[in-house]
């Protein structure tokens, strides 16, 4: 007799891979800490080319899943770590570039959220999408006094788009995960990722408005790398296994 399972760990990763984004982000976290704390252009550079080099490897990771979940989740999700590398050097470059590094990560956030409606209904659990949303406006209404007039509108979008693209995510974890699809590890993965990635912005938020956090470079960046490796993992398909009985 055959039976038809479902393997419920979570996708494998290259572990060759995994080592490198970990030292990449360690350099990216390491040389903010030191630039800020003992000023050298040593300490900055390394910053400079560990930051995008650890997201250029996550993007790998994410292209050399295979099998995917379908190619156009693999493709958005791509898409997303893309935008989302362009908001790591727009934010690096020399002058004010906030608002089109903002741009930049509101794209990629977009791209997750295609994502996580191709095999699921946006909103389909509206308390979960409520839920973030809400935990985005008791930020906003925190930090209010403290945004400046011109960056109002262009943070409260952002804060709307991150919060669906985290609600979305829970959502759809939520729901294969009732009806008993393969896919649930991989998308308890992606809902994993986009939760962090909110904590990440929610700390860069305060960080950057409210005042300097303690060790924020640290915070900020290793949870950052953390949401894009979860979703970056969600990439892989979950494949069933028959597991042979024999009859009695």
């Amino acid at each position: 007799m055959s039976v038809l399972a479902f393997d419920t760990a979570a996708p494998r990763y290259p572990r060759g891979l995994a080592a490198a984004i970990l030292l990449a982000a360690s350099a990216a976290i390491a040389g903010a800490l030191l630039a800020a704390s003992h000023p050298s252009p040593a300490w900055q550079w390394l910053h400079w080319l560990g930051k995008p080099l650890a997201t250029v490897l996550i993007f790998v990771l994410a292209w050399q899943s295979r099998p995917a979940q379908s190619p156009r989740y693999r493709r958005l999700v791509l898409a997303g770590i893309a935008c989302s590398l362009l908001g790591d050097v727009l934010l690096m470059l020399p002058g004010d570039l906030f608002v089109p590094g903002l741009l930049a990560f509101l794209c990629g956030h977009l791209c997750f959220i295609a994502a996580f409606t191709g095999d699921c209904r946006f909103a389909a659990r509206p308390w979960l999408l409520l839920a973030t949303l809400g935990f985005g406006a008791v930020n906003m209404v925190l930090l209010w006094g403290a945004i400046g007039p011109a960056l109002r509108i262009p943070v409260i979008v952002y804060v709307v788009v991150l919060a669906s693209m985290g609600g979305q995510a829970l959502v759809r974890a939520r729901v294969l995960a009732q009806r008993g699809d393969p896919q649930a590890p991989a998308a308890r993965l992606a809902a994993l990722g986009g939760l962090t990635f909110m904590l990440s912005d929610c700390l860069l938020a305060w960080n950057r408005f409210d005042g300097p956090l303690p060790w924020s470079s640290l915070w900020v960046l290793a949870a950052y790398y953390l949401a894009l490796w979860w979703i970056a993992r969600s990439v892989q398909r979950v494949e069933p296994s028959i597991e042979k009985e024999a009859a009695k």
